[in-house]
């Protein structure tokens, strides 16, 4: 089968077009990998899926794919996946880097990889890593060592799968986002039990939820997220949704704090993650952030909503004498 066949099946017209099976979405992507593909035909299919609305047998059939080419980060000490690839126009500093720090030191190696285009270098995920001591790696052999070292690390996408982020960067050319956004994000390299979603767009959490079931996962937290990351506004409540136990939820998470604001609010004092952490700066409405989202991400490792809760704040409070020891 050819990517023309494809296409047919999205763009035959009203009546006879329809979305792809996971079959037929993995075999898709196949050809697209294996650069036997016009890159006229690649562009149209992804746009096609975009202009129908991407489904969650799609998401799967890609993830398929991809999932192929990353089997050596497979079996890594990971139980918590956390991908981060999110365009970040407007968002500040990435707070949830700091709720990923307390979540590795409660005892659940996380993973955290992705791509972030269009964000300024202060406030850009990478930098947050390098303000946090959190180290990259571009090998599984350097990932392994890190997590036994650190229970923490970032891959970075073009380490992880560089041809699936040259799709990513399509958006460049087209003008339009993709499904590989949201392919990227179900990666899950190291088949960690665990993993928490961001979203930009709300109605992308069912899509990823189901695409995730499909999948077999059986820990996933989603959340409409600051700037599309796994990131938590304090002051509004929020719908949480996903997998538990392979099984689909959703419950409404109440507010934390008293505050009408945005979560990143640019006539503020920047945020330095650094400063936060080590306790030279106070700002607690972003210790709320930071704390409300890794009590989230500890409940997706299992812990009921009481004891996430009281290990985030606990983790927080400790967190100078941890780091400095």
């Amino acid at each position: 089968m050819n990517l023309a066949t494809h296409i047919q099946t999205l763009g035959r017209g009203p009546g006879r077009s329809r979305s792809l099976s996971r079959e037929e979405a993995r075999d898709a992507m196949e050809i697209i990998l294996s650069k036997t593909a016009a890159p006229e035909a690649v562009g149209a299919l992804l746009m096609l899926m975009r202009y129908r609305g991407e489904t969650a047998p799609e998401i799967a059939g890609f993830t398929d794919a991809l999932r192929v080419d990353v089997q050596n980060w497979t079996g890594l000490p990971v139980a918590l996946d956390w991908p981060s690839y999110a365009a970040g126009r407007t968002r500040g500093a990435p707070l949830f880097l700091l709720a990923a720090k307390l979540v590795a030191s409660a005892g659940y190696p996380v993973l955290l990889h992705g791509w972030n285009s269009h964000q300024l270098a202060v406030a850009s995920v990478r930098a947050g890593l390098a303000d946090l001591g959190i180290a990259q790696a571009h090998t599984p052999a350097k990932a392994k060592a890190l997590l036994q070292r650190d229970a923490i690390v970032y891959v970075p996408a073009e380490a992880l799968h560089a041809p699936a982020l040259d799709l990513l960067r399509l958006r460049d050319d087209l003008g339009l986002r993709s499904c590989l956004n949201t392919v990227l994000r179900m990666l899950n390299p190291a088949d960690a039990p665990a993993m928490v979603q961001g979203v930009f767009h709300p109605s992308y959490r069912d899509l990823q939820s189901d695409a995730a079931e499909i999948l077999g996962q059986t820990s996933l937290s989603v959340i409409k997220g600051g700037g599309g990351e796994f990131e938590r506004h304090p002051g509004k409540s929020l719908t949480l949704m996903g997998l538990r136990k392979g099984a689909r939820f959703e419950t409404i998470v109440p507010e934390l704090v008293n505050a009408s604001r945005r979560l990143h609010e640019p006539t503020l004092p920047p945020v330095c993650l650094s400063a936060l952490w080590h306790g030279a700066q106070e700002d607690p409405f972003a210790t709320a952030c930071v704390i409300g989202t890794a009590t989230l991400a500890l409940m997706t490792c299992d812990l009921e909503v009481d004891a996430a809760r009281e290990a985030a704040q606990d983790l927080w409070a400790c967190r100078s004498v941890r780091s400095a020891a």
